[in-house]
């Protein structure tokens, strides 16, 4: 029972990383933005994390620190595609190059630099618990945390009137223009707020989930993170669903090796991405299902004069 507990524990850790991503590409998506940076973003996030808390001791500062490395890149793109109208595919894809080229390159100087001991957590009287205490509450407060995220964020989309107008972008721009919303504004804080969860994720990445910095350590995360908006149907609680699926196939592979399973390790790791495509193609099998869900602007770019 221990090893399971064990085992749930680190799927929620593992879940928690693309989780964050997940859901600020989510709110990227339901103001009509599609933004395929979010693996440079996270690149460039982990690097400014780490370095920050490196320097200053403290994990908060560098988890700052990645969420506003991920807010500046997420303007870049913002000025980019929402105020220029450039595309939104190529203009993502040059961010994420980007990202790549130059974490690899600031990151130099980091690769053999440590972290201080990290800290343990625990909720007082509920740690203790038989099972569910190691399973659930001894976590980083942002595991729960981001549980907490999904929930306030399903439940802003859906009952306030910031969250509707939002989502009021992201279906009929035009419509939300003509009401006098100023659409490209919305769009752009949209952008900048998804940019900061997935820095918040990249910094994550590299000063809680794997304390040290590495060279295209997200491994293709942030790539998962935009595949899960499509899997949840533009839903926060669904996104949870599909990250902690994606963290328990990611955990589940070293408990095989751990119990001597006899399956080859590359097998094994492409187990968690070979998950995710087997889940989208399902998925898109109803396209009337995806249709309905999806926003009905998303990916299109806002012209006032139209």
């Amino acid at each position: 029972m221990e090893a399971w507990a064990l085992l749930i524990a680190a799927t929620l850790n593992a879940g928690t990383l693309v989780a964050l991503a997940a859901l600020g590409l989510l709110i990227n998506e339901r103001a009509g933005v599609v933004n395929l940076g979010a693996e440079g973003m996270m690149l460039m996030a982990a690097i400014a994390g780490f370095a920050a808390t490196v320097h200053s001791g403290s994990d908060v500062v560098g988890l700052l620190a990645g969420m506003g490395a991920g807010a500046v890149m997420a303007l870049a793109f913002g000025l980019l595609v929402v105020m220029l109208n450039t595309n939104q595919y190529a203009t993502g894809l040059a961010l994420s190059l980007f990202g790549a080229g130059c974490s690899a390159f600031v990151g130099q100087g980091y690769t053999q630099a440590t972290l201080a001991p990290r800290p343990s957590f625990a909720v007082p009287g509920l740690a203790d618990l038989p099972w569910i205490g190691p399973a659930l509450f001894r976590q980083h407060p942002l595991v729960l945390g981001t549980a907490a995220l999904a929930a306030v964020l399903a439940w802003w989309l859906a009952r306030s009137r910031a969250g509707l107008v939002l989502r009021a972008v992201g279906e009929s721009p035009e419509a939300a223009h003509a009401l006098g919303y100023p659409v490209r504004r919305i769009r752009l804080l949209a952008v900048m707020a998804g940019g900061a969860l997935c820095g918040l994720a990249g910094a994550y990445c590299s000063v809680v989930y794997t304390p040290l910095w590495v060279e295209g350590m997200i491994a293709g995360k942030g790539w998962i993170a935009l595949a899960l908006t499509s899997f949840a149907t533009w839903r926060p609680a669904r996104v949870l669903l599909g990250a902690y699926l994606f963290g328990g196939v990611t955990m589940l592979q070293f408990h095989l090796q751990g119990q001597g399973v006899q399956v080859a390790s590359q097998f094994l790791s492409m187990l968690p991405y070979l998950a995710t495509i087997l889940v989208l193609v399902l998925i898109s099998r109803n396209e009337s299902f995806i249709r309905a869900n999806m926003p009905a602007a998303l990916g299109k770019p806002f012209h006032p004069g139209s």
